[in-house]
């Protein structure tokens, strides 16, 4: 039975050669993105300020890390790609297997077009007030967003690199990876110096505030509710860990998958501390309540400071979507593996390139995906990442489950990394889990799925329960 042993299936044709840093990048690098550039005035904007903010990421974290020590003690005991499917579908059978392989699969893929819309709004709004052509021809405007030719042409160049390097193989994509997480570091010190010379602590005061962002604005009335706003927001935003169980087939011969086990939660730990770090550090630089008022305010307060470092900023953070948008697309494809393995999808996605080890009709689909992205308008971005957070925390809620029935299911079962605190620290993960996914749903709490949300939600259902007749069928 899979699982027995602690190495990969042989004779899968993928290619064995990430190591514990290469895992350590994909996951590191798929969660911090490039959201905190985009994104950092929202959250301070919807949470009341930079305070409620960090706190919300910082129990984001903490909430998260029981459910990543489960995915490490499953994917070090069962190092498969796509594991997830195998793990549900031996603890509660194929159908409730289906649902959470499908909905991670919703939860990750968004996540490729998400990036690719990221980068070509970077270029359009903020290339394009240096570079007026870049905006010289408007394509059409769609949800009362205007969609532009150039930014399009470059964002679709951005993501052919990405799908290129995911055709050619686990270990290109890590090598871009890599590189890429470099870049994001360099950003985030950047920041940090900037704040230490120009900013200071006071100007994260008042602790609460209501304010009016170009895009957003604060309806919590109270710090506590203005945390819980941005809670909620939080596992779309550490949504990437799971890309590293994904893809644990391609591990490197004598891999310690022990210590596999522990970089999950050493990359949530890193991404939790990057986060704090970048809400503060762009907090103080100016009085947060005017930092907040740009349309896209780390990057529009960098130009008012110098113009060298705004420019600098602006290239890390729009080659930043590279990194969640190569992760995703390699976790998702394996997802799409996994499914096809078992005859939940149709046989074609259980096929593998003979050279590459890449799963091949899984990443036509997914490239077919990514490369709409540029052409959805910027407005999507909140839809998709509402969506995605509550399909990947609804995932990651059932491993948990899973990994608890699996401690009486299969006692036996080797376990090089075992989840601290035994029985209670799984618990622990599906409370947290749960907790998450009853402020998303409850039509009282103050961050429910709005219906255009839930209508992507049910189309995704729809076209997952057709996938899988066809495959019955077949």
């Amino acid at each position: 039975m899979v699982g027995s042993k602690q190495t990969a299936p042989e004779g899968t044709g993928m290619q064995k050669t990430l190591s514990i840093w290469n895992y350590f990048t994909i996951g590191f690098g798929a969660i911090i993105g490039t959201g905190w550039v985009l994104l950092v005035g929202d959250w301070m904007i919807i949470g009341g300020g930079p305070i409620a903010a960090m706190i919300a990421f910082f129990i984001g974290a903490l909430f998260l890390l029981p459910i990543g020590a489960v995915f490490g003690e499953l994917t070090a005991a069962i190092p498969i790609s796509g594991g997830i499917v195998e793990y549900v579908d031996r603890t509660f059978g194929k159908n409730v297997s289906y649902i959470t392989g499908w909905f991670l699969a919703l939860g990750n893929g968004i996540l490729c077009p998400w990036e690719a819309i990221a980068i070509s709004t970077l270029v359009s709004d903020m290339f394009g007030d240096m570079l007026p052509f870049l905006r010289s021809v408007k394509l059409y405007t769609i949800m009362g967003a205007d969609v532009y030719l150039f930014p399009t042409i470059i964002a679709l160049g951005f993501a052919c690199y990405v799908i290129f390097l995911n055709f050619k193989g686990a270990s290109s994509a890590a090598k871009l990876q890599a590189f890429l997480t470099k870049a994001l570091l360099g950003g985030m010190l950047l920041a940090m110096a900037i704040s230490f010379v120009k900013g200071g602590p006071h100007n994260i005061l008042p602790a609460f505030g209501q304010v009016d962002g170009a895009g957003s604005s604060t309806s919590a009335t109270n710090m506590f509710a203005g945390i819980v706003s941005v809670l909620v927001m939080t596992p779309f935003f550490y949504a990437g860990f799971d890309t590293i169980p994904q893809q644990a087939e391609e591990a490197a011969e004598g891999l310690d998958w022990n210590k596999f086990g522990k970089v999950i939660s050493m990359a949530l730990l890193a991404a939790g501390g990057f986060y704090m770090i970048c809400i503060y550090s762009f907090g103080t630089i100016i009085p947060w309540s005017d930092f907040v008022k740009s349309s896209v305010p780390a990057l529009a307060c960098l130009r008012d400071i110098n113009m060298f470092l705004y420019v600098i900023m602006l290239v890390i953070a729009t080659l930043g979507p590279m990194g969640p948008m190569n992760s995703f697309y390699g976790a998702t494809s394996r997802i799409m593996l996994a499914m096809g393995r078992k005859g939940q999808l149709p046989e074609k996605f259980a096929e593998i390139d003979p050279k590459s080890g890449a799963p091949k009709m899984a990443n036509i689909l997914l490239a077919c995906l990514t490369i709409v992205g540029p052409f959805l308008g910027k407005k999507m971005l909140v839809p998709l990442t509402n969506v995605s957070a509550l399909a990947f925390i609804f995932s990651c809620t059932m491993v948990s489950f899973a990994c608890l029935r699996m401690r009486t299911t299969e006692p036996d079962l080797p376990r090089p990394y075992k989840v601290p605190g035994g029985k209670l620290g799984i618990g622990a993960a599906c409370l947290a889990g749960s907790i998450i996914i009853a402020l998303m749903v409850i039509p009282m709490s103050p961050a429910a799925l709005k219906p255009v949300e839930w209508l992507i939600v049910a189309g995704w259902l729809v076209v997952g329960l057709i996938l899988k007749m066809f495959s019955q069928k077949k």
